[in-house]
């Protein structure tokens, strides 16, 4: 995922997913035959009672800068207009940002914080509410590979992030949209929480058969 010379743009949730992926890239620097630069940024989305300087301030801490775009993308995407979908709208808008933002910056590859379980649950969205079988992948190139999408953490269960984010004691930014918890990822996630209860073997094996595809067994 990584190259020498890299300009690598760690886009910033706020949550312990992209905290725990910006400290990782950050701390493995010095230990490493690899030299690439790092570039933090933020999209807010422009809801009331944001975190974007608390963020920012947070980070001058933990030794790098992070730039903060401040936007309405949150606010348009819960218009009249696009009621009945606030997230897609939202996040095509955030991460056409991240692009823009990374090519100003010169950079060839922007990092996601999104881990294995986001990678589940973003099957299952898909197939429940795309009617595709499609899911996020560790690595994918964009606009005739002029960028590069990596998601270092991909491999890497949600529980063991969480304990590690409370290891270095992370702060808690509480995510200002109005439909956070109410989502249709928090839906799937909670449908699998039940799932992955009944039987521990089930999340492995639903991660297992995304890179064991039999084609000849499906519809066409």
């Amino acid at each position: 995922m990584l190259a020498d010379g890299d300009r690598i743009l760690v886009g910033l949730s706020g949550g312990k997913d992209s905290l725990t992926l910006m400290w990782v890239l950050s701390e493995r620097l010095p230990r490493i035959p690899l030299n690439y630069k790092l570039w933090a940024v933020y999209i807010d989305p422009g809801f009331a009672g944001g975190f974007g300087e608390s963020l920012r301030s947070y980070c001058e801490k933990m030794g790098f800068r992070l730039r903060v775009e401040f936007t309405d993308y949150g606010l348009l995407g819960h218009s009249p207009q696009n009621h009945e979908n606030p997230c897609f709208l939202c996040s095509r808008l955030r991460r056409k940002r991240l692009f823009e933002i990374a090519a100003e910056l010169g950079c060839n590859k922007l990092a996601l914080g999104h881990h294995k379980d986001d990678i589940i649950e973003t099957l299952f969205l898909n197939v429940c509410y795309a009617g595709e079988i499609s899911t996020m992948v560790p690595y994918q190139r964009f606009f005739q590979d002029r960028f590069t999408v990596i998601r270092p953490l991909a491999f890497v269960d949600e529980d063991l992030i969480q304990r590690f984010a409370k290891e270095q004691k992370f702060p808690d930014f509480v995510n200002p949209c109005p439909t956070a918890q109410v989502s249709k990822r928090q839906e799937i996630k909670s449908l699998l929480q039940q799932l992955y209860r009944s039987n521990k073997k089930v999340k492995g094996n639903i991660f297992r058969a995304l890179s064991h595809v039999k084609p000849d067994y499906l519809l066409k």
